[in-house]
């Protein structure tokens, strides 16, 4: 008995240890890697090897070098950079330059291969000749029509300060902006610098195509540095703080650098192409507009008086609509287009094509659909006809689709806007009729009725709308008919014009903009599109009724006067229009009238657009995770390991 009672004691025991807990997967890996070596020795001097090998504590790899990885000066043969196991290998394949320093900036492209903890910004640097250039400058570069910053934008200095150097000399030292458009351009030597931006189609560092985005200014600097104190925060764990520090570092300067890069007008002439994607219309696309149009000569069919011909504001896109239904439902145009186009010396000289314009739907595919849909109606008046119900023994014809933009509820500010799809034959302003209601009688209201400028098939109507009034705006059959007689059906939509007391208005006190250029300021919404544009005057800009809501107001500088932004021209010496931004959001509230003051040139253009409209956002920094802490919470032990994160003091 007792030998059967000891083994039962035994088998408690085993039991309750078995119950007491499940190991985990122990203590995570949360370090990232370490440089312990390179060959060449980092900072090393009169080096002549084009191979460098960096090795790491433990397994690593890169993600997007092409991008991340950046090496100065500018390679023109693209390196080798590659993860091997612990260590990583660059082979540059351009010649090396005498008495240069040669940075490999990685950014934070290096992790660890298992956890994917980030190095950090790291970069490798090496001279050919007896010293290492240290100096840095950094900077931001946006885009010059709405401040957005500019992603993956190829940054480089000159000390070469000739207009020229810029399209006939290679970039001397290069970095790329990240998501907030800033960019750093390590390994400078002392010296006077030119910075300029670059989307570099080519891979030549140098502005060779009309086509890329650009960024330049007069602005020339000399690297400097001075010694400066920074925040930074020791962290307990991911939520917690344990400390606030004073750090000692190095401050280069400058480091407000401001780029503002736009691309210039693709003044090279030639026909991009040609489609039919209605077969009523047939449309040609340019780079360029014209104010010659193409002479068109009908191979298959005869051209004179063909068209109805609906060309863009910018003359670079013309639409052809075809005015005889025998040629809709021709399935080719053949003809011989005559036009001019840029020559190899940017000049515009007569070019003849001849082209083939197919319908993209077929007119049998085409009679098919339409016999499918006479059919379904067939069948269904066959039985409203068997039910003894209303039907219809004549196919009905469709009406003009009319767009009306009418809206119920109005502003007194707002136009009435009225499109139609195909190009008129006939338009009838008497059909249009307006009434208001006054002391509950209809009377006639006077409305200017016409046609969008530069628009064929888009008209207006504008009235003294009055606050708290109602108005009817009606409109007879066939007031417009298309050129293939088509007829508009009636319409009648009734409008309420809201209280002024639904309303509040917004002024904008201005300061630090130039008193010899049109200022244009656009209100804007959450979306950061345009609701209302007014021209400053006396310092001053003025938005009446104005819906509550919270809003934003940038400014453009229109120095040409014309109402529109526009780009810059490297040749010309010419800076696209500048554009400004209020730095904050507006509130605007029922009955309210809001004023504020603006100081355009109170923060750096980099600072101004506020964060609720940046449609290009910034990316989150790479962070070890620090997930042992955690862990150790989850254990009820204390753990602690400071994690230091460098705040930048401009975000």
């Amino acid at each position: 008995m007792k030998k059967l009672f000891y083994i039962f004691c035994m088998a408690c025991v085993i039991v309750g240890c078995a119950r007491m807990g499940n190991p985990d997967g122990g203590w995570f890996d949360d370090d990232p890697p370490v440089v312990i070596g390179s060959n060449p020795a980092d900072k090393s001097t009169n080096v002549k090897n084009k191979k460098v090998t960096i090795l790491f504590n433990e397994f690593i790899k890169i993600e997007d070098a092409t991008n991340k990885v950046i090496v100065s000066p500018p390679q023109l043969e693209v390196p080798e950079i590659k993860a091997a196991g612990k260590k990583i290998i660059v082979e540059l394949q351009d010649t090396l330059k005498d008495n240069m320093t040669y940075t490999v900036d990685f950014s934070d492209a290096i992790i660890d291969n298992n956890e994917g903890n980030p190095l950090g910004n790291y970069t490798y640097t090496f001279s050919t000749g007896d010293q290492i250039d240290t100096l840095e400058v950094s900077g931001y570069v946006l885009e010059a029509s709405n401040l957005e910053p500019v992603k993956g934008l190829l940054v480089g200095l000159y000390d070469d300060l000739a207009d020229s150097a810029f399209k006939t000399k290679p970039m001397l030292r290069v970095s790329r902006t990240d998501s907030r458009g800033h960019f750093v351009i390590k390994g400078i030597a002392p010296g006077t610098y030119r910075a300029y931006a670059l989307k570099d189609l080519d891979g030549n560092f140098r502005f060779t195509q009309k086509s890329e985005m650009i960024a330049f200014n007069h602005q020339t600097f000399e690297p400097s540095w001075k010694p400066d104190t920074r925040v930074d925060t020791v962290w307990r764990d991911s939520l917690h703080i344990d400390a606030l520090l004073q750090v000692l570092y190095t401050h280069f300067l400058p480091d407000d650098i401001t780029l503002l890069a736009f691309t210039q007008i693709q003044t090279d002439r030639y026909l991009i192409k040609t489609e039919r994607k209605d077969p009523e219309k047939f449309s040609m696309f340019f780079s360029y507009g014209d104010s010659i149009l193409p002479v068109i000569k009908g191979l298959n069919f005869n051209s004179d008086s063909a068209f109805v011909i609906e060309a863009g504001e910018k003359l670079d896109s013309i639409h052809y609509w075809l005015r005889d239904t025998m040629l809709v439902n021709q399935d080719t145009l053949r003809m011989e287009v005559s036009y001019r186009m840029t020559d190899t010396l940017g000049n515009l000289v007569n070019q003849t094509d001849t082209l083939d314009v197919l319908a993209k739907t077929p007119l049998e595919k085409r009679l098919k659909e339409k016999a499918k849909e006479m059919e379904k109606w067939q069948k269904e008046q066959d039985k409203k006809k068997k039910r003894g119900e209303a039907y219809d023994s004549i196919y009905p014809v469709s009406p003009l689709k009319v767009a009306y933009n009418a809206p119920q509820s109005m502003d007194p500010d707002k136009l009435v806007t009225i499109e139609v799809p195909t190009p008129l034959q006939h338009c009838d302003s008497a059909a249009i009729h307006l009434y208001s209601m006054i002391d509950s009688v209809w009377y006639e209201s006077p409305f200017v009725f016409e046609p969008e400028p530069n628009m064929m098939r888009k008209y207006r109507i504008k009235a003294d709308w009055q606050p708290e009034r109602e108005y009817s705006l009606e409109i007879d059959s066939a007031a417009f008919v298309d050129i293939y007689g088509v007829a508009s059906k009636p319409y009648k939509q009734g409008i309420k014009v809201k209280s002024l007391d639904s309303y509040s208005s917004l002024t904008m006190k201005l300061s630090g903009f130039p008193d010899t250029v049109t200022v244009r300021v656009q209100l804007l919404n959450g979306s950061g599109a345009t609701l209302k544009e007014v021209v400053a005057a006396n310092g001053q800009a003025h938005f009446d009724y104005v819906n509550p809501g919270k809003y934003y107001v940038s400014a453009l500088l229109d120095a040409n006067d014309n109402g529109i932004w526009d780009t810059g021209d490297y040749d010309a010496d010419r800076q696209a229009e500048a554009v400004y931004f209020y730095p904050r959001e507006i509130e605007c509230k029922e009955k309210w009238d809001v004023t504020q003051q603006w100081n355009a040139l109170a923060k750096p253009l980099y600072q101004q657009k506020p964060s609720a409209i940046v449609k290009q956002k910034s990316e989150a920094a790479k962070k070890l995770k620090n997930r042992n802490a955690d862990r150790a919470k989850q254990l009820g032990i204390e753990y602690r390991k400071t994690q230091t994160v460098k705040l930048d003091k401009k975000q």
